[in-house]
């Protein structure tokens, strides 16, 4: 399922910058579930005819450096990896977006609150419902082996006005109405 998030998010972006050609990708080498969205956003660049340009960043102090080499690098936007140095700096990475001008889509919707453009990914208040179904299950004798592997049903995406302003962009009407939320 990952692979198809992952290509749905960066069709998002293209959908919003329609002459989008090249797009950062801001991912940690040495996490194992953002190594895994690069790998996983190639097939679908090449399917939108969308280059990538890799923003490596191992720890929160190589942020401003990233975003400092992706200005030379004329990105047209900005898709965030899943990592825990990304998912603690997501207010600063959406400050950092901002200032460089570039649309950004992340997977949560912790992101679009901290000012970034878009997030689209699984309805985690969703998946926190259906865990519990899971706990009651083992807590009434199912042995968690025997339950099965649950997919994500629900998905949301979130739109952050205020920054698509900030950013002097048009949302088109077909993304507005498809969003859970738009933040104003």
């Amino acid at each position: 399922m990952n692979i198809e998030m992952v290509g749905k998010r960066l069709e998002l972006l293209k959908e919003m910058v329609p002459k989008l050609s090249r797009v950062a990708v801001l991912w940690n080498p040495q996490g194992p579930a953002s190594t895994l969205n690069w790998k996983e956003i190639q097939l679908p660049a090449r399917q939108l005819g969308v280059q990538l340009h890799s923003m490596e960043v191992r720890s929160a102090d190589e942020l401003d450096m990233a975003f400092e080499a992706v200005t030379w690098a004329r990105a047209g936007a900005l898709f965030i990896t899943t990592d825990p140095v990304i998912l603690t700096n997501l207010k600063r990475i959406a400050g950092l977006a901002a200032k460089s001008r570039l649309p950004s889509t992340y997977l949560h919707s912790e992101f679009a609150d901290a000012g970034g453009l878009v997030t689209y990914g699984p309805d985690r208040a969703d998946l926190y419902r259906r865990a519990a179904t899971y706990v009651d299950k083992i807590l009434n004798g199912v042995k968690p082996g025997e339950l099965p592997i649950d997919r994500a049903t629900r998905f949301e995406l979130v739109i952050n006005m205020k920054t698509a302003k900030a950013l002097g962009m048009t949302i088109p009407q077909s993304i507005l109405l498809r969003a859970d939320r738009v933040i104003e």
